[in-house]
């Protein structure tokens, strides 16, 4: 089983940065895909952005161009470099791995962290 800790989030002013990591408690070299997905109270969980075993990444269209996925197999770590933060970014984050299981795959999610968006 795989445990994944996000950690980052916080209260920014609009136009600020963040930047989220996700630590696995083992190695992300062979798993699927990792990526970042965030929810409200009002709205379903979303994907924000996710980076595949070969380095492929895909962005939500609200993020592409202001957010960065990235990993850090040595580290077992995925990263959220968030700019340009505006209030509807407001969400808690959560992190999320693909992982292979038999035939076929299985979800991990981490626990989530808040990011207010906020002046």
């Amino acid at each position: 089983q795989v445990q994944l800790v996000e950690s980052g989030g916080g209260l920014v002013q609009p136009g600020g940065s963040l930047r989220l990591s996700c630590a696995a408690s083992e190695s992300i070299f062979s798993i699927n895909a990792m990526g970042w997905y965030r929810q409200t109270p009002e709205e379903l969980r979303e994907l924000v952005a996710r980076i595949t075993s070969d380095g492929s990444t895909n962005y939500a269209a609200s993020v592409k161009g202001r957010f960065t996925i990235s990993r850090d197999n040595a580290k077992n770590t995925v990263y959220l470099q968030m700019n340009s933060l505006k209030p509807e970014d407001t969400a808690v984050y959560y992190c999320n791995a693909d992982t292979p299981y038999g035939l076929g795959s299985i979800d991990y999610w981490g626990q989530g962290t808040q990011v207010t968006v906020s002046s």
